[in-house]
């Protein structure tokens, strides 16, 4: 993969970007490497996509009647935390004594 060159009109959209940002003392170089990506993604804008594996007619586990998770990693799931706790249905508080 090729470096992005660094040119005058690079400089000036991070140093826009920065002040946009607020100026963050110190962060001058991460304005310039945010700049670099934005550059690099204008250039190829198809260069982050992934390809849809459906467009091309690929068939999914679904489709061809596998489960699409095993049953195993489904009993065990764990419970989600809730207004009820583990041990009753009110919270513990601590009591007068």
């Amino acid at each position: 993969m090729s470096e992005t060159p660094v040119t005058p009109k690079l400089r000036e959209r991070a140093k826009k970007l920065w002040i946009d940002a607020g100026s963050p003392e110190g962060r001058e170089a991460d304005y310039l490497e945010r700049a670099k990506e934005l550059a690099a993604l204008e250039s190829n804008p198809k260069a982050g996509l992934e390809p849809n594996p459906l467009a091309d007619g690929v068939v999914t586990p679904a489709e061809r009647g596998q489960p699409i998770e095993e049953a195993k990693l489904q009993e065990n799931l764990g419970e989600f935390p809730g207004l009820q706790t583990d041990r009753g249905d009110r919270g513990q508080a601590p009591g007068r004594g």
